[in-house]
């Protein structure tokens, strides 16, 4: 099962102030010591270091392909009849199969990496430098991570297609399409460099949160059934998506900075000095970051539009124009908006 079956104390985390200050530090002096940092060392660091093997590409192709069979399967066989026999309101009953099939697949996954972090000999969380210990290159993946990272790769796959070719069409669909091709080069690259310790740690961390998403999202279309106002899912909506604001502070804003990235910027090098691709992997971790805070400050909308007593009141504040729109559309009125799902434009349903 697991590799890591010695006792390991849990480690102090590290404030903000100590995140920036030592990862501002550590890497400033990493560029400075680098002499030949360039194209010609990232070659020779993919030809000395990187292991993936033809039949793990193609593991990768093959469940991609599966993934996005089996959600055409649950939404044709399982989600769209549910949503008529519920009587959801046409425009909710178009939108309820994807939030459907998010939550099935990211309570799945965050429930395995769960059981990889807290139910089996891995310390990663407690510890987080502890994903370094005995890094070499090349070395064997443990089956259990394995099988953790090739769902997960197979299914950002899919999603970078399901994105453009399947999903409803929103205002921040670029930004989710720039999220998913920078996490499956961060699912790729660290399987490949074998920095899959802290990919499991780093995975945990971002999927709670997709969960509550869509569990938010589906109650709100289901608020309204056969013309019906629905109060108890109202209430789980407003109690989900509060929920789902303060988990996505914990999880993506406090200890995917001063678990993940002070790990990968201070303890890496400090492990293992002359880490192979550092700034590389540093660089997508600080995207992911970035993006993590962009997404927060809509969700601040979201929270201070529940707070000053509005409610969840439009699943638009998931949808094209965000909380943005939904704040402004109540000074301004509505307006005309289209939406794009399966890749055809459709005018939207009043």
């Amino acid at each position: 099962m697991g590799e890591y079956d010695e006792a390991v104390t849990a480690e102090p985390m590290p404030g903000y102030a100590d995140f920036i200050r030592g990862a501002f530090s550590v890497m400033l002096a990493a560029l400075r010591d680098c002499e030949d940092c360039g194209l010609a060392l990232s070659a020779r660091s993919l030809q000395v270091h990187a292991r993936v093997a033809p039949s793990e590409v193609g593991l990768f192709f093959v469940c991609a392909v599966l993934w996005t069979g089996l959600r055409r399967t649950l939404t044709t066989h399982a989600f769209e009849p549910f949503a008529r026999w519920c009587h959801l309101h046409p425009r909710d009953a178009a939108k309820m199969p994807e939030s459907a099939w998010k939550l099935v697949f990211y309570t799945m996954a965050w429930s395995y990496s769960t059981y990889l972090l807290f139910f089996t000999s891995y310390t990663f969380f407690q510890s987080p430098s502890s994903v370094f210990h005995n890094w070499k290159s090349g070395m064997s993946v443990p089956t259990d991570i394995a099988i953790a990272y090739l769902i997960q790769a197979s299914f950002y796959g899919h999603s970078i297609y399901a994105t453009v070719h399947m999903d409803a069409w929103r205002k921040d669909s670029k930004v989710m399409l720039v999220h998913h091709i920078i996490t499956l080069a961060l699912i790729i690259f660290s399987y490949a460099f074998r920095y899959h310790n802290i990919g499991v740690l780093v995975l945990f961390l971002h999927d709670i949160s997709d969960i509550q998403l869509e569990f938010t999202k589906l109650n709100i279309y289901f608020r309204t059934r056969g013309g019906r106002y629905c109060l108890t899912n109202d209430i789980l909506s407003n109690m989900a998506s509060v929920s789902f604001s303060i988990t996505w502070f914990l999880f993506r804003l406090y200890w995917f900075p001063l678990k993940v990235l002070y790990t990968s910027c201070v303890s890496s090098l400090q492990t293992v000095p002359n880490i192979p691709f550092y700034f590389f992997f540093n660089t997508l971790l600080f995207a992911l970051l970035l993006m993590n805070i962009y997404w927060f400050l809509f969700i601040v909308l979201f929270v201070v539009n529940i707070l000053t007593g509005s409610g969840v009141n439009d699943v638009r504040e998931y949808e094209e124009g965000g909380l943005v729109e939904k704040l402004s559309a109540g000074k301004h009125g509505t307006g005309e908006r289209k939406n794009v799902q399966n890749g055809i434009t459709k005018e939207k349903q009043p």
